[in-house]
């Protein structure tokens, strides 16, 4: 594990097995190819010409420049300077900007839309106009009010040597130059597809040590309070500790160090699960220590005593990872993972660190206190609640069982939900200047509506101008589609007046490179390109559902014709039911393998139906209160929704645990529930405490993702406290089993 900290590659070498996968898109030329209906699948009429589509898209790296002086002649010579110095970079292959868009007169003369540097300001108007007429510029590559430009950065990554060469080296060459345009206002930063994935990787690993000390901090604090003893805390905190070194240390060897979660979410959560189930095993030593045994005596009686407890909690809340990983969801199913190596790594180190300490010399005073901390000097004034429960077990059973139902079928009202910047720090660059990419030109990414027709539909046939122009006017017509591009738009920009169906012979004085983007004819193929917001993926179901509404009446208006919308973000928002489906599956897996556990190993069906309703509840009431505030179900609900199910699930079995030992020393049902509660009540509020206390340690993170997890924690595991303390011992007088 110390080897995973330090070079984990020395081992992971060793692991890989040398295959790399391609990830490169498809080609355009394939992607036209794909439909399998007779007619639409033949083969291209002629071989492809030798030319590459001009992109507006998809680049590395986008660096966005911003400034009031683009056609001035100050501006001009900077903007210039920049991308010469830009493309002057080892790592940089090409930059594609507003200069180097495809000229749209007749003649095809190369001809850049900026003008040189001494041309007078009647020259930089009329070149300003000019750009926002130009279809492939304007709300493409410069905004519509002029102010903000974008440059599509390609690397070579044979150079790139650190991950600053794609992100702060660009920034840093531009600002460089800058400094000889000392009156000139305007600013850089970089977004795109790499510097959001870097921004991610570098959150995650400056995260990783500043929240496990903050965790650490905080739970050693918490704990000195409760045991108040110095030895105590020491021991408790050891097995967290080797529980979160041993667990980094093997993920860092198994290579799943970008995991959004895994910096921040796996070391708080395995510091405060490793801590849980540490403070039960330490106030059961504490016990055995102030009743007389030896130190050595009170490990062993306190590993049988509560050594099953800890051991069901892991294999409980393990399962309840384990389950993550059938969601179809990369970065779920690496979570999943992780914190089911994480949990059982800690079980190891809480059943083995903790007794061994506390049978050595370092262990010999840990019962000093014991009684006096001020849970155990409350504990009476909060065993009024049993008692209090107790007498009104019925209507509390009916209570519980009516909430959880009502909470859970409210919480299936959630919505899911997808944002590309929802792991990012708000404050990042990467995210500020995605930000302001969909203020200025309606998004960073794209998507497209697909037309193919059939092998009998002619070249340049006007049905396909008058397909084309459909699809333009409907994407134009929706306020939350960004810039729609198409064959349309450039044929528009050419000299001359008419519709597109009666201009299809003026296709061919465009530009190759820039007419093969939008309309491949020998493979019976168009597009027609749009941007989108990061405003969250839900909130374009209605806008994508409305367009494929009527791009479905478009293809009965014309059966030659297929036509459907596409693009990285309509996958995501086609399968976003699938985040519920894994929800639903990861928690009814999950809770039915718990349930088969401790019938099992209680040998009691009835506690196995009654310990869902107290471990069901905390779950329900966090969906609710996500849907009360409006908040949608994302990825990071999924992966939450089946870690509180872990945990909240550890509190009922001390709970059980301790019940079926009162039940074999009493035949008093409510004596029964009393002794379990006195028993088990002190590890419950005090694991309960610090549990909350380390979740809130995650509140403090940039990221909101890490914020949402540890706010539905917090609200999991205190609800959790609640259905234990008055649920769980009102079902258990009213429908538990009864002593013989």
């Amino acid at each position: 594990m110390a080897i995973g900290h330090i070079d984990p590659y020395l081992i992971r070498s060793l692991l890989d097995s040398g295959q790399v996968e391609s990830t490169d898109p498809q080609p355009l030329d394939q992607a036209a190819t794909t439909s399998r209906e007779e007619g639409f699948s033949a083969p291209p009429r002629r071989p492809p010409p030798n030319v590459s589509p001009v992109q507006v898209s998809g680049g590395d790296v986008m660096v966005v420049a911003e400034s009031d002086s683009f056609f001035t002649p100050q501006g001009v010579r900077a903007i210039r300077n920049v991308v010469e110095a830009i493309e002057d970079l080892p790592q940089v292959t090409s930059v594609m900007w507003m200069d180097l868009a495809p000229p749209l007169n007749l003649f095809g003369l190369p001809e850049p839309i900026l003008p040189k540097s001494d041309a007078p300001q009647s020259r930089f108007d009329a070149a300003k106009k000019a750009a926002l007429q130009h279809p492939l510029v304007a709300g493409q590559l410069l905004s519509r009010d002029a102010k903000t430009m974008l440059l599509m950065v390609n690397l070579d990554w044979l150079f790139v040597m650190q991950d600053g060469d794609c992100t702060d080296k660009l920034r840093e060459t531009a600002d460089e130059i800058l400094k000889d345009f000392n009156d000139l206002e305007m600013t850089f930063s970089v977004t795109g597809a790499v510097p959001i994935r870097l921004s991610r990787a570098t959150s995650n690993r400056r995260n990783e040590k500043k929240y496990q000390a903050i965790g650490y901090s905080i739970a050693l604090i918490i704990a000195f309070i409760l045991f108040r003893g110095l030895s105590s805390v020491f021991i408790v905190a050891l097995a967290p500790t080797f529980g979160v070194f041993w667990t980094l240390g093997l993920l860092h060897l198994l290579g799943y160090d970008d995991n959004p979660f895994n910096a921040v979410i796996v070391p708080v959560l395995l510091c405060m699960v490793g801590f849980t189930d540490g403070v039960h095993m330490m106030v059961q030593i504490r016990k055995n220590r102030a009743a007389g045994l030896s130190s050595r005596d009170a490990a062993r009686q306190s590993i049988r005593e509560v050594g099953l407890a800890c051991w069901l909690t892991s294999l409980t809340t393990a399962i309840g990872f384990a389950s993550l990983t059938l969601a179809h969801h990369e970065v779920v199913r690496e979570f999943g993972y992780c914190c089911m190596i994480g949990v059982l790594m800690t079980f190891i180190s809480v059943i083995t660190i903790i007794p061994l300490a506390c049978a050595t010399r370092l262990g010999r005073n840990v019962h000093h206190g014991y009684g006096k901390n001020l849970v155990d000097q409350n504990l009476s004034k909060i065993s009024v609640v049993i008692d209090f429960v107790l007498e009104r077990s019925r209507g509390i059973s009916i209570l519980a069982v009516a909430t959880t139902v009502v909470l859970a079928l409210v919480t299936l009202q959630l919505k899911p939900d997808e944002r590309l910047t929802s792991s990012l720090e708000s404050g990042s660059e990467a995210a500020r200047a995605l930000a302001h990419l969909d203020q200025a030109l309606g998004g960073m990414e794209t998507a497209q509506v697909d037309i193919r027709w059939h092998s009998d539909v002619t070249d340049n046939a006007a049905e396909i101008g008058e397909v084309i122009k459909r699809v333009d006017e409907i994407l134009s017509d929706e306020p939350m589609i960004g810039n729609p591009l198409s064959l349309h738009n450039l044929v528009q920009a050419l000299p001359g007046d008419g519709e597109l169906s009666d201009r299809m012979s003026m296709i061919e004085l465009l530009p190759p490179p820039l007419k093969r983007a939008y309309y491949q004819p020998e493979s019976r193929y168009s597009k027609v390109a749009f941007r989108i917001q990061d405003l969250g993926i839900a909130s374009y179901g209605p806008v994508f559902q409305r367009i494929n509404d009527q791009l479905d009446r478009l293809e009965k208006e014309h059966p030659n014709f297929r036509i459907q919308i596409a693009g990285n973000a309509i996958w995501r928002w086609e399968n976003l039911y699938q985040i519920v489906v894994d929800l639903a599956y990861s928690l009814g897996t999950a809770s039915i393998i718990i349930f088969g556990v401790l019938t099992l190993v209680y040998r009691s069906v009835r506690l196995g139906l009654i310990s869902i309703i107290p471990n069901l509840f905390p779950l329900a009431s966090t969906g609710f209160l996500l849907w009360a505030v409006g908040q949608n179900l994302e990825i990071v609900s999924v992966c939450a929704f089946t870690v509180c199910l872990g945990i909240a699930v550890d509190d009922t079995i001390h709970f059980l645990t301790r019940y079926r030992e009162e039940q074999k020393r009493s035949g008093d049902t409510k004596e029964v529930i009393r002794n379990s509660f006195i028993g088990v009540g002190t590890a419950l509020i005090m694991t309960t405490v610090v549990l909350v206390v380390g979740f809130s340690t995650a509140l403090i993170s940039d990221s909101r993702d890490h914020r949402i997890f540890a706010m539905m924690g917090i609200l999991t595991i205190s609800t959790a406290l609640l259905g234990d303390l008055l649920f769980l011992p009102a079902l258990l007088l009213k429908f538990g089993p009864k002593n013989r």
